[in-house]
């Protein structure tokens, strides 16, 4: 028997990183809703506002970054310490926001911070492992980012529970956390080499065109852009929760069960997408969300709200690893930070009409309407992915 391979040392350190940011980060995700709406005085378009640009003001600069990344392979650490310092410094000032335009820009800066480190992180990822675990590296970052939210919220909902602390105070906590990814942070070694150094001084940088990019790479991000669509935000299901008359505390827990079931598949099934066609994993896990916004739809008490979560949280689980090793596939031998960043900043500009839709849908219709519109995009989106990435042919 062949023992299994252990992923590199780097590697498992980005896992825990991922898992200490999303403590700092979900003590404070889950949150926004509740306070913009508790507290501000704000509805679901303004959640949609806050969630889209949040996303989206960050969309240039992952583009950005990602070629600067390519281009600059010693400075990638760089850029993601920035990235993270810039998140850890915003996030716990939201519990000081007056309105709800200050959570915008908070967020915003937040996101920045994701912009900033998200694909320098990803092409260190991909050039430090093997490709034939690079499935499983990009499962075990995206497992301990849920592991993170898991232990994020459980923290929030005791600290409301058992200490009398508000929200806003709650916010504030998140700072400590965030230290500790900083620290972890410094501690990482440069994984950049003399050797790629030099070829990457030496090569001739990938071009920024789209044009210029793979063809499979380009039909890829163009459904993914419509897919954007399907994919709202999580922080609408917390509005959901709120309107069905849920406390905060049952909110956390229930934010909690959901980021413990996505922990629990992603990490389950990372060697498995070594051994899949990346294209045939990701038009599945495109099907089964659309049947998890299904099961939002249905949704209309608070016991039908927690089945629906446990669907959504059990088919969701692997998909945004599977789509980064498929980008990283589709982008061929070269350029991983510019096809990382593309990829970030398709999905980032989709981000603000795809949350203001949601939200305007929700507040015409009503919270079932909603969930179904990104149901039937969702399903739209995997038929046109069959279509688009040639599926009848064998792929590898």
């Amino acid at each position: 028997m062949v023992p299994r391979r252990k992923l590199p040392l780097p590697v498992v350190m980005f896992g825990l990183v991922s898992l200490l940011n999303e403590v700092s980060a979900q003590m404070v995700a889950p949150l926004i809703p509740i306070l913009l709406v508790s507290v501000l005085a704000a509805g679901p378009v303004a959640i949609g506002a806050v969630e889209g640009v949040a996303n989206a003001v960050a969309a240039f600069l992952r583009l950005w970054s990602g070629r600067y990344a390519d281009v600059q392979p010693q400075r990638r650490k760089a850029l993601v310490l920035v990235g993270y310092g810039l998140a850890v410094a915003s996030r716990p000032l939201i519990g000081l926001a007056g309105n709800w335009g200050i959570v915008v820009a908070l967020r915003a800066a937040d996101r920045l911070g994701k912009g900033l480190r998200g694909a320098p992180r990803d092409a260190i990822l991909a050039d430090i492992t093997p490709k034939d675990m690079q499935g499983r590296a990009y499962g075990l970052n995206r497992g301990l980012d849920y592991a993170g939210a898991v232990v994020g919220s459980l923290i929030a909902a005791a600290v409301l529970a058992w200490s009398g602390m508000d929200l806003p105070r709650v916010i504030l906590l998140s700072a400590i956390p965030g230290l500790a990814v900083l620290v972890l942070l410094a501690l990482l070694p440069n994984p950049a080499t003399a050797a790629q150094i030099e070829a990457a001084r030496n090569a001739e940088p990938v071009p920024l065109r789209w044009s210029q990019l793979p063809p499979s790479l380009r039909g890829y991000l163009q459904v993914l852009a419509l897919f954007c669509f399907a994919r709202a935000s999580e922080a609408f299901i917390m509005l959901r929760g709120h309107e069905l008359g849920m406390s905060t505390v049952t909110l956390l827990l229930l934010w909690a069960w959901l980021a413990a079931l996505q922990s629990v598949v992603a990490l389950a099934g990372a060697p498995v997408t070594d051994r899949r066609s990346k294209r045939h994993l990701t038009l599945l896990n495109w099907t089964f969300l659309a049947i998890g916004y299904g099961a939002l739809a249905w949704a209309s008490t608070g016991a039908a709200l927690w089945i629906a979560v446990s669907i959504y949280g059990v088919l969701s689980g692997i998909t945004e690893g599977v789509e980064r090793s498929l980008v990283s596939e589709l982008a061929g031998t070269s350029g991983k930070g510019t096809a990382f960043g593309w990829y970030y900043m398709v999905t980032g500009l989709a981000a603000i009409p795809a949350g203001l839709l949601f939200g305007f849908v929700w507040k015409l219709v009503g919270p079932a309407g909603a969930f179904a519109m990104t149901a039937v995009i969702a399903m739209v989106c995997a038929v046109w992915l069959k279509l688009s990435l040639g599926f009848s042919t064998v792929q590898p």
